[in-house]
């Protein structure tokens, strides 16, 4: 078994499952290699988990989960300000790690980290979030009392692009809520997207069983993980076709899903735009972590009037990123996380050139890297504008009115996050309205996330919303218990 070689010892021997607060290797026959997505390298090896592992986790979550249910509010907050400092003190080195697990730049390692810190920030509130309230009822005599109690287990299953933020972002508002959690991260990055936060938890003082991480991939488990009795909730990050399975499954077995799917994410910029700020903006949105994120820009619509200029100013803004090894501070395009999704991504701009699109700029392959490439003459039919690229290309569409821009906008079965530029900030928040997204952003691009509002899609990009108030409905359950406190008269 490779060692995970880092500098901070308190990260060097979780390469392993995390059940009931032991770190122990997975029962699975079977190991998987984690690889430095820029030279394939080996990070470290797993033994993977198995089914049994999967129904160990759940029943120690089952059994943990009431007494951390009942543990008073000021110590569930004390754990989770523990794991913040612990963060905090360990930052670098959680950020070396998601450079060289993920392929993440040194600037996309910070803002996730962040990120999390900040939804870290958010979940400690929610255990005072939770008290009962008061209803008055038509009945003489009657008070309604209504208990916002946790769901119980809950099964998180996160995706590789943001391991360790999109993780956190659903561990930490169920544990804070008084849930356990069975949490299995996207194998190429599990360590930065599991094992890393079970080990602040471990050493935050969070009892042992309440979170549990399991490093396996499908194949070994099956569909277990969704089907087992004991999990109540089941959250899911990831593309959409697997998101329909996962809602499908939880639907069968009557467990709430909670879907943060797949983007194809429309940047609109009116005839009245700043048209530097919406180039930066486009550049950022779009090729931040080489575009593969589910709110990255995927289409973008131009005006017909500045359509040329808009794009002379973007290819020039996109051949002069820095690219290569994300292990050099100044690089902002890396690697692409498998030699897999670097052949989708070239299959969709193969694709899109037969179709008929002109490359405005064409970008390149060098070792696992694939610089950015702008399509233009592209239609919003096409296959291209139509899936989700999920890697650094954008499509740039032409428009005649603002009509058809919004007609363009929505012609799509996705729906988590858009943008639209103009110099004219009420008529951008009435066109942002009209958008079908769960998120759309005026004068800014596309991939936003703030702890305190709230995150998620509409049609195909999911079901639910994270963040604040938002996610404390979907970790929680309600109860309604009545007292009648003087003698009901019944009609019969």
């Amino acid at each position: 078994m490779v060692t995970l070689i880092t500098v901070a010892q308190i990260f060097r021997d979780v390469n392993k499952q995390f059940i009931n607060g032991v770190w122990k290797e997975g029962s699975s026959k079977k190991t998987a290699a984690i690889v430095d997505p820029f030279d394939n390298s080996v990070f470290t090896e797993v033994a993977l988990a198995s089914k049994t592992d999967v129904d160990e986790a759940y029943r120690t979550a089952k059994e943990a989960q009431k007494q951390w249910e009942a543990t008073p509010k000021e110590e569930k907050v004390r754990v989770i300000e523990n794991a913040m400092s612990i963060l905090e003190q360990y930052k670098t080195e959680v950020i070396d790690l998601l450079i060289r697990e993920s392929g993440s730049s040194t600037l996309k390692a910070n803002i996730e980290v962040q990120a999390a810190l900040g939804i870290m920030n958010e979940a400690k509130t929610f255990p005072y979030r939770m008290e009962p309230v008061r209803v008055p009822s038509p009945i003489p005599g009657k008070e309604n009392h209504i208990y916002r109690k946790a769901a119980g287990v809950v099964g998180i299953i996160a995706p590789f692009n943001f391991p360790f933020h999109l993780s956190m972002r659903s561990i930490a508002p169920a544990i804070a809520a008084g849930n356990a959690v069975v949490h299995k991260p996207d194998l190429q990055t599990a360590i930065s997207g599991g094992a890393i936060i079970a080990k602040i938890f471990e050493l935050a003082g969070l009892p042992k069983g309440v979170l549990n991480v399991l490093i396996t991939k499908s194949a070994e488990i099956g569909d277990s993980f969704i089907e087992h009795p004991i999990p109540r909730v089941i959250s899911f990050t990831g593309s959409t076709p697997a998101g329909r399975k996962v809602g499908s499954l939880a639907g069968k077995n009557l467990k709430r899903a909670a879907l943060e799917l797949g983007g194809n994410n429309p940047f609109i910029v009116l005839k009245d735009a700043n048209l530097k700020q919406a180039v930066d903006a486009a550049a950022f949105g779009g090729f931040l972590h080489q575009g593969q994120i589910c709110m990255s820009i995927n289409r973008i619509l131009v005006h017909r009037s500045i359509h040329d200029e808009f794009v002379d100013m973007l290819v020039s803004k996109l051949s002069n990123l820095p690219y290569g090894d994300p292990k050099k501070p100044e690089v902002i395009i890396g690697p692409i996380i498998n030699e897999g999704h670097i052949q989708e991504i070239l299959s969709l701009v193969e694709t899109a050139k037969k179709e008929g699109a002109t490359v405005a700029l064409e970008g390149k392959r060098v070792g696992n890297v694939l610089t950015p490439f702008v399509l233009t003459n592209v239609t919003n039919n096409s296959t291209i504008a139509q899936r989700e690229i999920f890697g650094p290309a954008v499509s740039v569409i032409a428009y005649d009115s603002e009509e058809e821009a919004l007609e363009l906008a929505n012609d799509t079965e996705f729906g988590l996050s858009s943008a639209v530029f103009t110099s004219d900030l009420e008529k951008g928040l009435e066109f942002a309205q009209k958008i079908e997204s769960g998120m759309t952003h005026v004068n800014d691009q596309t991939v936003n996330d703030e702890p305190e509002v709230p995150f998620g899609g509409e049609k195909s990009s999911g079901l639910g919303r994270y963040n604040g108030e938002w996610a404390l409905e979907e970790f929680t359950t309600v109860k309604w218990v009545s007292i009648q406190t003087e003698a009901r008269k019944y009609p019969f």
